[in-house]
C-alpha cells in the first residue's frame, strides 16, 4: 500500500541528505554533531517504534522536513546558510534570519508530535485545555534546548560559538523561545482539523 511506503521513501530520502550534508559540512565537526543531534538521535527512534506504535503520515512528513531544516544549519551552521543571506540582503535585515526558521520549527513539528503521542494514549483530549498544555510543553522544550546551548557553551568555550549562533543579539534566547511558541501556535492552529483526520485514519489501520 503506497501510504504504508511513503515513511520508507522519507526516510531514504532524509539518509541521502543526512550522507549529502554531512559528507563535507564547511561547519567543523563539533558544530555540525550538535545541530544534527535531534536528526542523529531521533530517526534510530522512529524506525525503532514504526511496527509498534506507527505515527500518521502527516507526522512522518513534517519531522523529515524539519530533519532537513536541521541538517542544513548544521552543514553552513546557522549564521551562515547560503538562502539566510539572501533573505537577509532582500528585506534588509540585520543577521541572517535561518535560525529563526529553525526555532520555529522547534515548535511546529514537536507539538504535533506530543499532541499524537497524547492523544492515541488517551492521556490527553483534544479541546482548549489540551492547546493551553501543548503549547507550554512546546516552549519547555525550547528552554530546555536553550538549557543545552548554555551548558555546552560553558563546557566547551569559544568552540561552541558556532553552535550558538547568537550572531551578537543579546535577546537572541529569548527570540529563540518565542519563535518556538509561534510555530506550535501555528501548527495547532491550521493543521488541528487536518491532524485529527489524519489520526482517526492511523486509528483505523492501527487499531491496538
Amino acid at each position: 500500500m503506497r501510504t504504508r511506503r511513503f515513511p520508507l521513501l522519507l526516510l531514504a530520502a532524509v539518509s541521502a541528505a543526512f550522507l549529502l550534508l554531512g559528507w563535507a559540512p564547511t561547519a567543523d565537526r563539533f558544530t555540525w554533531f550538535m545541530e544534527n543531534a535531534p536528526v542523529i538521535l531521533g530517526v534510530p527512534v522512529l524506525v525503532a517504534t514504526h511496527r509498534r506504535f506507527p505515527l500518521t503520515n502527516l507526522l512522518y512528513g513534517l519531522i523529515a522536513l524539519h530533519a532537513l531544516v536541521l541538517m542544513v544549519g548544521g552543514h553552513w551552521t546557522y549564521a551562515e546558510v547560503p538562502a539566510g543571506h539572501w533573505v537577509q540582503a532582500w528585506l534588509h535585515l540585520a543577521r541572517n534570519p535561518y535560525d529563526r526558521l529553525g526555532h520555529l520549527f522547534q515548535g511546529f513539528v514537536p507539538v504535533l508530535i506530543f499532541r499524537e503521542v497524547l492523544v492515541r494514549k488517551g492521556i490527553l483530549r483534544p479541546g482548549r485545555w489540551s492547546v493551553f498544555v501543548l503549547l507550554l510543553m512546546a516552549l519547555g522544550l525550547s528552554a530546555a534546548y536553550e538549557l543545552v546551548e548554555w551548558q555546552t557553551a560553558v563546557w566547551t568555550g569559544s568552540s561552541a560559538d558556532a553552535f550558538l549562533g547568537t550572531q551578537g543579539d543579546p535577546w537572541d534566547t529569548q527570540w529563540d523561545m518565542a519563535c518556538a511558541l509561534i510555530g506550535a501556535t501555528a501548527a495547532l492552529a491550521f493543521l488541528g482539523r487536518r491532524h485529527d483526520r489524519a489520526l482517526a485514519a492511523c486509528h483505523q489501520a492501527n487499531p491496538a
